[in-house]
């Protein structure tokens, strides 16, 4: 989604366009809640917390924000009923494939991050044709973690990094936190500036616990599927009310 002298031109009027967060990592929580509030089955919390997805999606796209991270299913969720993890599954292939010719209209960049030997063939045949169109778009940045664990990021990147030492490679002396992340999996991005998390829980569940140190932390009752724009700017109203001072005076 390459960005437009017209693409801020929707950007509420109060906000600053110069203080707005470049990457924002979202934490989608709620659409079984939403679901059962009103009496639906939890897939169709999904299906609409699809929409709600593509809705911000786009919206960074429209306010100029270059970087969309968001945890989809974690390495714990394997832990739900088998019909409801299979539907995830198939939900995932089915937005790959339908949104795949959007986001290179759009020229978003798509990666998903996990540990994807786990998925279903058929989804990580999804994910690499969406990943090989789209790695040359110019957008937004959209990164989608499937069967991610920020624990367990930390330690594939110690092995790598333990391995490599073994190897001569780097000396235990030289291992310092720019090259702890470049083994991350969001090596290529820049840490987030802002992390949302809907449905009112108050902890970050496992995600992206390196890159999150000195993220700005939104949490809102609001359940997922009802995260629409007018949602989206109170988040970035507030985050633009913060001080972010890392640490300095």
């Amino acid at each position: 989604m390459t960005p437009k002298t017209t693409s801020l031109i929707e950007l509420p009027a109060d906000l600053d366009c110069t203080r707005l967060p470049q990457h924002v990592a979202a934490i989608m929580d709620g659409n079984g809640r939403w679901a059962k509030k009103r009496g639906f089955p939890r897939i169709v919390g999904h299906q609409r917390g699809a929409d709600a997805l593509r809705n911000l999606l786009r919206c960074c796209k429209d306010w100029g924000i270059s970087a969309l991270t968001v945890y989809a299913f974690s390495t714990e969720n394997w832990g739900r009923s088998i019909e409801e993890v299979d539907f995830l599954m198939t939900l995932f292939e089915n937005l790959f494939q339908i949104e795949l010719a959007e986001m290179v209209s759009e020229q978003v960049k798509l990666e998903v991050v996990g540990n994807l030997e786990n998925i279903p063939p058929s989804l990580y045949d999804a994910i690499d044709r969406a990943r090989t169109a789209t790695q040359h778009n110019q957008g937004v940045r959209f990164t989608v973690a499937i069967n991610y664990g920020g624990r367990q990021e930390i330690v594939r990147a110690c092995q790598t990094i333990a391995t490599q030492v073994q190897q001569g490679l780097i000396r235990p002396a030289d291992i310092d936190e720019n090259i702890l992340s470049q083994h991350l999996h969001t090596a290529d991005l820049p840490d987030p500036d802002l992390l949302i998390r809907t449905s009112g829980e108050m902890r970050i569940s496992n995600f992206l616990l390196w890159q999150l140190a000195y993220a700005e932390f939104y949490v809102t009752d609001t359940l997922w599927p009802d995260f629409d724009r007018r949602a989206f700017h109170q988040a970035l109203l507030n985050y633009q009310q913060r001080h972010r001072r890392f640490g300095k005076i």
